[in-house]
């Protein structure tokens, strides 16, 4: 006898409501969006009279979650960068040339005086007065190596060096390099995530591509060179020791010095020592802020290694000035006056209050490990990208008005029965898609196509199943049960392997694939949903109220 527990139904239609509850900000895209960029704003700035407007644009007490458009949607910026990880190494060796030269300074006598040598950017050359000092020399920088950090570089060091005449040559290994190559991209990856993170961008593509290319898709944004200025800075800030000033840019710096420009004061230039104190690695804070005379600055904090390299230089070098590099400018040489425990301080410079803010975003989303080279950039109109809707919803309404026809004349009113559930089951599956914050690309409109066309599968496998059991003579009821029973196999056998298919394009895929994976999954689940229990629930509530004799399906 053909029967649902109450219990069943409530949870059935619940599940409904849920689904087509979730699913309705879609039906007001452009009121709820305004709604949400208004809260996070708010969030941000603080409350505005034309802030709170948009907010109450929308009903707090409904959901407002809504499934992102990607890029081939919405418009947007495509970049592709290629890191140049090379600077890394040039920074690393850099970096080495202080505790170079303090542990070849305590053995003086033997090695004699020690002068750095121009170098390539991936090696560090140093020359000492007594060659015959080299292998104690030798031995005493090859001291400084540590292992190298990686799995695949285990017993290894991390620095190689050797004798060429007088001079020592050290040099990063291979596995240093190769560790050195993942680090950097896996930092440049989050930094990139977090800079467009901070500006408040929807659903953004970012991934590695190769060995050390990086794509990035960000939909909404402007142009592509607004996503440049967004990520291409890299905001590498710096403490270095000042030598002196000049007004000469090709002014001769000396071996291990060089000669930056100031920001503030023209034709002005500063001789700094290479080697930075601090770097901007080691900061954990940044907030934009006012001076004591009400400009705009920066306040910034060190983390405990950062604080201590920091309080311990203020204390020997005071009366000194101490230059702030961002970039390669020097934004601030001030003056030592005292000892600056806590490893916090101001920047100051002549900042607007929107450059301090930015400065500050920059900072705290850290500093970009090596420059990035821009390989290919595209910008996407929002024309085109409201096209390719436009192409997506006619595809979709012909597809679903199509299955709805074929399905009324093959059944009659069992197949009203079935368009119903379908209708329930493209809302489920924007419902799901809002709610897990999907983004719907082009391939992802596809899935939905073909999931229009793949959900009536079980209702015909159903109905086809009730037309066989009604020959053998059986009653309606008993005919229309069987045929639940009897199909439930066929039907979970084709779509648990369709659902596997789109497990492992989701997984090995990546960008237009992974869209599509996702709507044909989710497709699939409220698919057998709507079969199984909408439409049997519908046939049921049917039964009950006509009670008839015969039917025709």
């Amino acid at each position: 006898m053909l029967q649902i527990d109450l219990w069943k139904r409530i949870l059935i239609w619940t599940t409904v409501a849920v689904g087509l509850f979730l699913a309705l900000p879609n039906l007001f895209y452009p009121r709820v969006e305004q709604h949400n960029d208004a809260v996070a704003a708010i969030e941000l700035q603080g409350e505005t009279p034309a802030l709170l407007a948009e907010r109450d644009g929308w009903p707090s007490y409904l959901p407002s979650g809504l499934v992102n458009l990607g890029l081939d949607l919405r418009g947007g910026a495509h970049l592709l960068a290629e890191v140049q990880v090379e600077d890394v190494y040039a920074a690393r060796l850099k970096a080495l040339w202080p505790e170079v030269r303090d542990v070849l300074r305590d053995a003086r006598d033997t090695v004699g005086t020690i002068r750095l040598q121009p170098s390539q950017g991936d090696s560090l050359r140093v020359r000492i007065s007594r060659p015959e000092g080299m292998q104690r020399a030798l031995e005493l920088v090859r001291g400084l190596a540590q292992p190298t950090a990686s799995v695949t570089g285990a017993m290894s060091n991390d620095l190689e060096v050797t004798a060429d005449g007088s001079d020592i040559v050290v040099t990063l290994s291979e596995a240093e390099r190769a560790a050195t190559d993942r680090r950097t991209m896996m930092q440049s990856l989050e930094i990139i995530r977090r800079r467009i993170d901070e500006v408040g961008t929807r659903e953004p593509t970012i991934q590695r591509q190769g060995a050390d290319r990086i794509l990035i898709q960000v939909p909404g944004i402007g142009s592509a060179a607004e996503l440049k200025e967004i990520i291409g800075t890299t905001a590498q800030l710096t403490f270095q020791p000042v030598v002196g000033r000049t007004d000469d840019p090709g002014a001769s710096a000396g071996v291990g010095n060089e000669v930056l420009p100031s920001l503030d004061e023209p034709n002005t230039y500063y001789i700094l020592e290479q080697a930075p104190v601090v770097t901007g690695e080691e900061l954990v804070d940044a907030q934009p802020a006012f001076d004591q005379n009400g400009r705009p600055a920066v306040n910034f904090r060190f983390n405990p290694a950062g604080a201590r390299k920091f309080g311990d230089y203020t204390a020997a070098n005071i009366g000194n000035p101490f230059a702030i590099v961002l970039d390669g400018e020097v934004i601030s040489a001030p003056v030592i006056q005292s000892h600056i425990p806590g490893g916090s301080g101001i920047i100051t410079g002549r900042f607007t209050v929107e450059e301090s803010t930015q400065l500050a975003v920059l900072l705290r989303a850290g500093a970009l490990p090596a420059g990035l080279e821009f390989l290919e950039e595209r910008t996407i109109g929002p024309e085109l990208g409201q096209d390719s809707i436009d192409a997506g919803k006619i595809a979709t309404i012909v597809a679903f008005a199509g299955v709805l026809i074929f399905m009324a004349l093959s059944y009659g009113l069992f197949g009203l029965f079935a368009n119903v559930a379908l209708i329930i089951n493209v809302a489920l599956v924007f419902g799901l898609l809002s709610l897990i914050g999907a983004t719907l690309t082009l391939p992802g409109i596809a899935g939905i196509v073909l999931t229009v066309g793949m959900a009536v599968d079980a209702n015909v496998l159903i109905f086809e199943r009730i037309r066989e059991e009604l020959k053998t003579a059986r009653g309606p009821a008993r005919a229309t049960e069987l045929g639940y029973e009897k199909a439930l196999s066929a039907i979970l056998d084709a779509n648990i392997t369709t659902f596997i298919t789109a497990v492992i394009l989701f997984v090995m895929g990546s960008g237009p694939v992974r869209g599509f994976a996702i709507t044909l999954g989710l497709g699939i689940l409220t698919s057998v949903f709507t079969a199984i229990f909408v439409t049997r629930l519908l046939i049921v509530m049917w039964f009950e109220r006509r009670r008839p004799k015969t039917i025709e399906v």
